[in-house]
């Protein structure tokens, strides 16, 4: 139990960032999920387009520290390279 002022107000400000990291995190993994679905229908456009949107979510994230930079690089990576792999 936090006795100190200081101690208390960062007990309440992590409470906080942990409520908006999460959201954070919800919408990459939602925008992520549009990507996967477009892919999977085979449609090369609407999964770049899905792409366009998740990828500025995921490198912010990782800018932010909610997610690793490598991790955000290596998803995004591997998105385009499955958009790319898509028969047209």
């Amino acid at each position: 139990m936090a006795l100190h002022k200081s101690a208390k107000k960062r007990i309440r400000r992590n409470a906080k960032r942990q409520v908006i990291n999460k959201d954070r995190i919800g919408e990459a993994r939602n925008l992520l999920r549009k990507v996967e679905e477009a892919i999977k229908t085979g449609d090369s456009t609407k999964a770049q387009e899905a792409l366009k949107a998740a990828q500025p979510k995921l490198v912010k994230s990782a800018a932010k520290g909610i997610l690793h930079k490598k991790t955000a690089s290596r998803k995004i990576s591997r998105l385009s390279a499955r958009i790319k792999g898509i028969k047209k």
